[in-house]
């Protein structure tokens, strides 16, 4: 297995997979090292694209890397599409009308040339040309952490944080998640004073720190941890009691900071929205609210503390539902699995 991605030049090999880094990789310059890469593997080839648009560089607007992977036809194409298009609005600004276009006829290059396609998410598949939508298999996305941590790492990360109960959030603080996200934890820092936030993953430190400005009597109550390597991120997350994961569009299969929770059996607290399939109102693995009301993701996660276990019981459910349907097992699975019989490549 050989799996190329943007990066400093290099090589490195481990357990049979060789992970080849180029810079400009998607550029036109990048591609022709990248074919002459693929020629030297010999064939047949069957190349797996992880397709999000703003991945492959030039504003998400990379037609010829597109143009590129459809010319690709002496070797079977799969694609996963982990995001598909840039959202398109009449009343948007006409740059981001032009990458609303552009990103469309992007994905129909990618999925008019694809043996086979995955989705992460089924609403995606509503994007592609009618006449692909049915060959479109879904595919949840399997957490990139460690889905188990030694007992003693998180005794490590508990002693080092202190006492008291642990508030999580897991994400990168965007505009649209970060608004909710303040307006739920505040209240319930507030409501008790030996509860503390633990903010994970980049862009916490700096949102910490907008947060303790705006409320300074919660600053000595409110950690963060910026930057940190996959094994001491799971310890982290796995030292939460209950984590609180609002987002604009609803919880998803797409969502790794949702999958990483569950892998570690962490009670969650998140909400429903247009992106939010069916599965997440029956299987019991997150405490769900509907819509994005700050104060229902609140009352919810109140509720959960104020029963530990109610608690324990949902965090156990979480890792069960995990096993069972989203791990990376359940992936390779599919992977390796023929294609359904309504979906055989196609010529």
């Amino acid at each position: 297995m050989h799996v190329w991605a943007p990066g400093p030049a290099g090589e490195a090999r481990e357990e049979g997979v060789t992970v080849h880094r180029a810079p400009g990789l998607f550029t036109p310059r990048g591609l022709v090292g990248l074919t002459r890469g693929l020629e030297r593997c010999g064939g047949p080839r069957r190349l797996l694209l992880q397709y999000v648009p703003h991945a492959f560089g030039l504003r998400a607007m990379n037609v010829p890397f597109c143009a590129w992977f459809a010319a690709r036809r002496g070797d079977e194409r799969w694609v996963f599409f982990h995001e598909v298009v840039y959202p398109w609005s009449p009343s948007a600004p006409l740059r981001h009308q032009v990458l609303a276009g552009t990103t469309r006829v992007m994905l129909r290059l990618v999925a008019g040339a694809a043996d086979r396609m995955f989705v992460s998410i089924p609403s995606w598949a509503e994007h592609l040309p009618a006449r692909l939508r049915r060959h479109a298999e879904w595919r949840p996305v399997p957490s990139n952490l460690p889905a188990e941590v030694p007992p003693a790492a998180v005794a490590r990360v508990r002693a080092e944080l202190g006492e008291g109960l642990l508030l999580g959030h897991f994400g990168t603080y965007g505009a649209l998640t970060a608004g909710p996200l303040e307006r739920v934890l505040v209240p319930l820092l507030r409501a008790d004073t030996g509860r503390r936030a633990l903010l994970l993953g980049r862009g916490s430190q700096g949102w910490r720190e907008g947060l303790s400005r705006r409320h300074p009597e919660l600053s000595t109550r409110l950690l963060s941890r910026d930057a940190l390597a996959p094994e001491a991120l799971a310890a982290h997350l796995a030292a939460c009691e209950l984590l609180v994961q609002p987002y604009p569009d609803g919880v998803s299969t797409r969502r790794g900071t949702t999958m990483a929770s569950l892998a570690l059996g962490r009670p969650l607290v998140t909400n429903a929205g247009h992106l939010t399939e069916p599965l997440w109102r029956g299987l019991g693995a997150v405490a769900l609210v509907e819509g994005t009301d700050s104060a229902a993701l609140a009352e919810a996660a109140e509720r959960l503390l104020s029963h530990p276990e109610e608690r324990a019981a949902l965090g156990a459910r979480a890792a069960e539902v995990y096993r069972e349907r989203f791990s990376l097992e359940r992936t390779l699975e599919a992977l390796l699995s023929p294609a359904p019989a309504h979906e055989e490549p196609r010529a």
